[in-house]
């Protein structure tokens, strides 16, 4: 996406907004809360998608009822910073439903991972079978999180 937030307008901006409160909203009801037509917000609505600004939309579950109820942070740090490695590393990752986010980071350590499971015995046992052996790792610090103090997905948008 080459576009940037300065060619959105007012209008797009308040989309978004109402768009990330309600991904469901009807068409209707987002024409109303903007008012527009409702040929005229469907029409931006497609155009915000095809241009990238909306990527998509899902619905957001309750990890604790799911049985993922732990989540834990982890810092990775892979003992060689060479392509093979972090391309190695990069795809063991995508195909781990443990690991809810992977960010390459600087710092001291190589990336930081979001993970979520059933509780600490269950984390004990990805850390052995899985963390320990993904490609490249030397070394790991684990952090369990103890109380969710904000959690969100919408972004802020100025305008």
């Amino acid at each position: 996406m080459s576009e940037s937030t300065d060619s959105l307008d007012r209008t797009d901006l308040k989309i978004l907004r109402c768009l990330q409160e309600d991904g469901r909203i009807s068409n209707l009801k987002l024409a109303q809360a903007v008012a527009l037509s409702p040929t005229a917000v469907l029409a931006r609505v497609q155009r915000l998608s095809a241009t990238g600004y909306i990527r998509g939309y899902q619905a957001l579950l309750d990890p604790t009822r799911l049985g993922a109820g732990l989540m834990v942070f982890v810092e990775v740090l892979l003992d060689r910073t060479t392509p093979h490695v972090f391309e190695a590393f990069k795809a063991a990752v995508q195909v781990r439903p443990e690991i809810m986010e992977c960010h390459m980071v600087a710092g001291g350590f190589d990336y930081l991972l979001k993970t979520r499971m059933a509780d600490m015995g269950a984390y004990r046992d990805f850390a052995g079978t899985v963390l320990w052996q993904l490609p490249g790792v030397r070394e790991t610090r684990t952090y369990p999180v103890m109380e969710e103090v904000k959690n969100t997905t919408q972004l802020p948008l100025k305008g």
